[in-house]
């Protein structure tokens, strides 16, 4: 008995045989979900919960880094993070193939999918990145310093953060590391309306990892949220017991905190242990944010906007190791599509039931590791950037410019209409302002 495809289903030079049109179409709408917690739900978020007078320079920030990443990312980023040709262990030899359309159109490393949906996807895990980053130095940073930092950045940190994590030559990946959806390379590297979008787009953000619509996909979409709301309840629960007050900017560092924590475990972890993720993320880092941060004279040094230390360092450094505990053998095998040599995806807790200890305190110690070399790599290299721009531009704002905000940055003012007054009619730093620059003619409706 002969069996025809649906015409729409036949191979053809726009559709070959070896692309999936149905996780084509998931894996760019999941992309999407995440550029959107970039743009506008962190753009939206650091602007409403900053001051009013850093609410321009806060969503600029955000903005600027994700148009910069994008450029930097297509002309070299992307074969520095997954490119076919290894450079280093820890990196990938820079290229611009992924500027050429013959690239761009063929079948990408993983996947049924183009090239041209995996650098799209890989970007906007980029991007989030930077603009986590930008969380901590919102109305501390000189513009023109982060405008130089997040290329610079990108390029020295995070491409080697993903290589060795994600790329299947990168010497994390080859041992074995755990990393569902960026705990490490994303989280522990970065340290309202925004926060719903924020929340709905790590969908795409854990859900995407597959590279497929799978049932894994489907599981880590559920576990993301389980372990989100839990962490949420979480802080909510600590805020009223200590301070006595439910806290709304508490609920969403619990969220953030609930999904940073279950990034790296999404898809290879039972609702159970979502669950006991939540509730370790909703009041560890809250412990090491209300009590230890208070304490602590290094910690006091710190100094981070939104906590971003707390909310991505420790709890992604959490999500890692509890990663290594809760790891389900059977589901990691589904994600890494493995049946021979799988046993360094064993849990600890797995590791005892099967009676193969070794392997998983083998995998505790891989996701140590990771944690170790992520940690190092980037105190280093962060501090030398940031040593390199000093020598040439402030990398602080001035004293005149933390006094007075964005008018003085940016030569604007958030929430002032055109013609609402003086602000905008006497600002001398707008380019595109200028009306104290030229005299109104007589009878001219500029008065």
């Amino acid at each position: 008995m002969s069996f025809e495809l649906p015409s729409n289903l036949l191979p053809n030079e726009a559709s070959p045989e070896w692309l999936n049109k149905g996780d084509n179409a998931w894996q760019m709408t999941a992309a999407t979900m995440v550029g959107l917690q970039s743009v506008p739900g962190l753009v939206i978020l650091y602007g409403s919960i900053v001051k009013k007078k850093w609410a321009i320079n806060s969503c600029f920030m955000a903005l600027f880094a994700f148009a910069a990443v994008l450029v930097c990312w297509v002309g070299w980023g992307y074969q520095m993070s997954f490119g076919s040709d290894p450079f280093l262990p820890i990196l990938g030899r820079p290229g611009f193939a992924s500027l050429r359309a013959s690239y761009l159109v063929e079948k990408a490393f993983t996947g049924k999918l183009p090239n041209a949906t995996m650098v799209f996807f890989q970007f906007v895990f980029a991007a989030i990145t930077l603009i986590l980053i930008a969380g901590a130095l919102l109305g501390r940073m000189n513009f023109y310093a982060w405008m130089v930092f997040v290329p610079v950045w990108l390029t020295c940190s995070y491409t080697v953060g993903a290589y060795s994590i994600w790329c299947p030559t990168g010497w994390l990946a080859k041992k074995g590391i755990i990393d569902y959806s960026g705990g490490y390379v994303i989280h522990l590297s970065s340290g309202i309306a925004g926060a719903g979008l924020l929340w709905m787009g790590w969908t795409g953000f854990n859900g995407g990892d597959p590279y497929m619509a799978s049932r894994d996909a489907s599981l880590a979409v559920l576990n993301t949220h389980l372990c989100a709301a839990t962490s949420l309840l979480t802080w909510l629960m600590l805020d009223i017991l200590f301070f006595e007050k439910p806290s709304v900017i508490g609920a969403t560092q619990g969220m953030i905190t609930g999904l940073v924590c279950i990034t790296p475990a999404a898809g290879v972890v039972q609702g159970w242990a979502a669950i006991i993720m939540g509730l370790l993320s909703g009041s560890i880092p809250w412990f090491t944010m209300m009590v230890v941060h208070k304490k602590v004279s290094l910690l006091k040094e710190i100094d981070d906007t939104m906590a971003v230390f707390h909310t991505h360092a420790v709890a992604g450094s959490l999500g890692g190791f509890l990663t290594g505990l809760f790891a389900e053998p059977r589901l990691n095998r589904i994600f890494y599509d493995v049946t021979d040599g799988w046993q360094h995806y064993i849990g600890l807790i797995y590791g005892l039931k099967m009676g193969l200890p070794r392997a998983g305190l083998r995998q505790i110690g891989i996701q140590m590791l990771g944690i170790l070399f992520v940690v190092v790599w980037n105190v280093v290299v962060t501090s030398l950037i940031c040593i390199a721009i000093r020598v040439v531009i402030p990398l602080r704002l001035s004293d005149e410019e933390l006094e007075i905000g964005d008018e003085e940055v940016h030569g604007e003012s958030a929430y002032a209409l055109w013609g609402d007054g003086e602000k905008f009619e006497n600002s001398k730093r707008n380019s595109a302002h200028g009306f104290d620059e030229f005299s109104v003619k007589e009878g001219s409706n500029f008065r």
